[in-house]
């Protein structure tokens, strides 16, 4: 009977500390570390925390992270996404389809007549971005070649100087990430918004 009740105590200790170390874990892993990992970020990185918001003429307009579509000649455009109904955050993925698959195949080529005949060029001309998904389908950039292309055809929608628009398409050019990481790219958003305060017309 002792034997027992001196496991019982035992046991009981042995619970409480365990209970005590899940309290004071949950607290500091739970409460106090995202409070100061929030706080260093909204300090240090105050337009990454709050999802990389663009703004323009007070209202916001999206995300530089999140790709978009733009209806009409006078944008540039993005790629072609397979989320949802199209850049639907909730719904990121892919199509899924192989390279060889017969859906996929009519889609890209479908793509290139319409952007080669929008864009006024050679459908072999078509750079790969314009015509394929991102994996995610929200990519926000497209390829310095996609965007050049689109130039003469904005600046034509636009009323503006051809030369004028190709130079703001430069201006966006990112290069690689540390230098090395990924490719030059042009991020769409940043762009149209560039684009929207230079003409002043039309809404992204």
């Amino acid at each position: 009977m002792t034997s027992l009740t001196a496991t019982l105590a035992a046991l009981g200790r042995q619970s409480l500390a365990g209970l005590r170390v899940l309290l004071l874990l949950t607290v500091l892993l739970g409460v106090a570390y995202p409070l100061a990992v929030t706080a260093v970020a909204q300090v240090a990185f105050p337009r990454q925390a709050h999802g990389s918001m663009i703004e323009l003429d007070g209202r916001t307009v999206g995300s530089s992270l999140v790709g978009q579509a733009f209806e009409g000649p006078e944008w540039f455009h993005g790629r072609p996404s397979a989320a949802g109904d199209g850049y639907d955050a909730l719904a990121s993925g892919a199509s899924n389809l192989g390279p060889e698959n017969p859906d996929l195949l009519a889609a890209v080529e479908e793509r290139r007549a319409a952007v080669a005949a929008q864009d006024g060029v050679d459908p072999d001309d078509v750079p790969p971005d314009a015509l394929t998904a991102s994996a995610s389908g929200l990519d926000p950039h497209v390829s310095p070649e996609y965007a050049r292309q689109q130039a003469d055809r904005v600046a034509s929608a636009r009323g503006l100087d051809p030369a004028e628009v190709r130079g703001l398409v430069e201006e966006h050019v990112q290069g690689r990430t540390l230098g090395v990481l990924g490719a030059p790219r042009v991020n769409v958003l940043e762009l149209n918004v560039a684009l929207e305060r230079r003409s002043g017309a039309g809404e992204p």
